[in-house]
């Protein structure tokens, strides 16, 4: 802002403080400052001579500053008109939204990058188109150990995600996924895009027109031919799911076409479940492959987990994650799929009437496999995962009955130079960390903590919080008190689920209510690691015996006065004082009815 005519600026930057002030020159100047929909603060005053508003500042100066302003793959000029261009070798996303000069949705690719070449041919089957004079994408990654810009192309090349690389003074700089914040700038740079080799070609092809134009009949013939042979295997490729290679050394996953997709679901025939964002749907792939598909609705929230999803699970494997086979995004469709896991989750088993009895063999090596999944997430991978939504229903069996977490729309990552995270909250009520509640940045402990819970419903059979945790005198209060009490008092066999008749190995179910016990702690840092919980379940090491967390014993108190009032209140008539009674006082209560007895 720089017009004295409304108000005087102050900027103080010492020793011991830098601020920024103003004061309008007349108090009775009316001024508004809003973010406009170009992107752009702006600065108003009321006119009063012309009643209307006069912006006066805005800010960034120009239109190209305002971040992604074209969307991905575009060039922004402030000199063009329109402001915005595609990139060579890709078109509009939304024609319609650019007639309405909206240009945020950016511009796809013409041709697909094809990255199931051998390296031998990667050469060949992807080139790079020279973009002098640009302002170089937002967040650049910066590789010291190329050299030259031979090398730094070498880097680019050899990882399918990288669209784009630059070698200046710099050094070498490569930019993975989509290319955003590009603007022409005569100082600028020289941005290498990665397309593929059919698109380079077209564009010597039209720089070289004279030159073939006067070629021999014989040249044409045979450039003809070669361009019907490309267009033919270019066709047979689009009709095909390609297979992207994932950065962690895994075989990578299939981009799939809707219609196939479709054809493979029998057009969404047999619905498995519904959940949060969408469907799952039952398929069959070629080879009597089984998937499930995950169709997600809601063009904010779907976009949302769909990314989620394919960031963190689609570039990691292990025995106890759910494998995302592939993936499809074509317009607004976002579907995900996955290895099918014929024993549906774990809720199922625990808590519905139909499902099968886990004996409690199983029972173990499911919190076992859990547990390690969950390691994996927090201390394995290139960035740690936090999954951030833990509960039965979220983890899936296979075949064999073993466990695969599932559901990372609600993933976090976190980095390996950062110890916490500030985010929204998310989750389920049940299996929420107490920060979660509080608003405080969050670890990966809120998994652990989930974790505990879900170890609790393993043991019992039934959900630790609802009308079911009520639904008899033996669970009458919160069953994570129980297990507390039962640890320090004794007795814990009569917390494990009826339905296994005492089957059970009651030192191993004594090791897995102290990991519960741990896992649900209120500070974070008492709770142990999911590696340490790992070496726990296996033996390794011997878990200490746990104290009651706070928020449990707090619980337990206000229950215990809660029940005690009654008592006295009733029996300072010289009644009640029966056992049966105290059962049906509590019944009552957790109904939410009110108890009266005359005498």
């Amino acid at each position: 802002m720089s017009d004295p005519a409304y108000c005087n600026y102050m900027f103080v930057n010492s020793d011991q403080e830098f601020y920024f002030s103003y004061t309008l020159v007349n108090e009775s100047t009316i001024f508004q400052v809003v973010l406009d929909v170009s992107g752009q603060w702006k600065v108003r005053v009321w006119g009063w001579d012309r009643n209307d508003w006069i912006t006066f500042s805005y800010s960034p100066r120009s239109r190209c500053d305002v971040y992604a302003v074209c969307g991905a793959f575009t060039v922004c000029s402030n000199s063009a008109n329109p402001l915005c261009s595609c990139m060579k070798g890709f078109s509009v996303r939304s024609p319609e939204d650019w007639e309405l000069e909206d240009r945020t949705g950016g511009c796809i690719r013409n041709t697909p990058l094809d990255c199931n070449d051998s390296n031998k041919h990667t050469s060949m089957s992807k080139k790079f188109y020279p973009m002098p004079f640009s302002r170089l994408p937002s967040n650049g990654i910066g590789i010291q150990n190329a050299t030259s810009a031979k090398s730094c192309e070498g880097f680019c090349l050899s990882n399918c995600s990288c669209t784009a690389y630059s070698y200046g003074q710099g050094g070498c700089s490569v930019w993975h996924d989509d290319l955003t914040n590009v603007a022409a700038d005569d100082s600028g740079e020289i941005l290498y895009l990665r397309l593929a080799a059919k698109e380079v070609q077209s564009g010597k092809n039209h720089k070289h027109g004279m030159i073939i134009s006067v070629s021999v009949a014989a040249g044409v013939s045979t450039l003809t031919l070669a361009f019907i042979f490309l267009i033919v295997i270019w066709r047979s490729s689009k009709r095909s799911s390609h297979r992207v290679d994932n950065d962690q050394g895994g075989i990578g996953i299939i981009a799939f076409r809707y219609i196939d997709i479709k054809r493979a679901t029998n057009n969404f025939w047999e619905k498995l479940g519904t959940g949060g964002f969408g469907s799952v749907f039952k398929g069959c792939l070629s080879g009597s492959v089984a998937i499930a598909v995950k169709r997600l609705d809601g063009a904010h929230q779907g976009e949302k987990q769909f990314r989620s999803e394919v960031s963190s699970i689609g570039i990691i494997q292990h025995v106890n994650l759910v494998k995302l086979v592939g993936f499809c995004c074509e317009g607004d469709r976002r579907l995900l799929v996955y290895e099918h896991m014929p024993n549906r989750s774990l809720d199922v088993h625990l808590f519905e009437s139909h499902g099968t009895v886990l004996g409690w063999n199983i029972r173990y090596q499911i919190a076992l496999g859990v547990a390690r999944g969950l390691a994996y997430l927090h201390h394995s991978c290139r960035d740690c995962i936090i999954h951030c939504d833990i509960k039965p229903q979220n983890i899936l069996l296979d075949a064999s009955f073993i466990p695969k977490i599932a559901d990372f729309g609600m993933a976090k990552f976190l980095g390996r130079d950062f110890s916490c995270v500030l985010t929204t909250m998310r989750g389920t009520i049940g299996y929420l960390a107490p920060e979660w509640i509080s608003g405080t940045a969050i670890t990966s402990k809120v998994d652990v903590y989930s974790y505990g819970m879900v170890l609790l419903e393993i043991i019992s059979g039934r959900r630790n919080a609802g009308k079911e945790a009520f639904a008899d005198d033996d669970h009458a209060k919160c069953f994570p008190v129980q297990v507390v009490d039962k640890l320090l008092n004794g007795g814990i066999g009569s917390l494990v689920d009826a339905n296994l008749d005492g089957n059970v190995n009651l030192y191993d179910v004594e090791r897995v209510c102290k990991v519960a016990c741990w896992c649900i702690q209120d500070n974070e840092f008492d709770r142990p690691t999911m590696v340490e919980v790992v070496q726990f379940l296996e033996g390794l090491s011997e878990p200490d015996m746990p104290p009651m967390p706070r928020l449990l014993h707090a619980f337990r108190i206000m229950n215990l006065i809660a029940l005690q009032s009654v008592v006295i209140v009733l029996g300072s008539k010289g009644q009640f004082r029966s056992k049966d009674f105290y059962r049906k006082i509590k019944r009552n209560k957790n109904a939410g009815t009110r108890v009266e007895h005359s005498v």
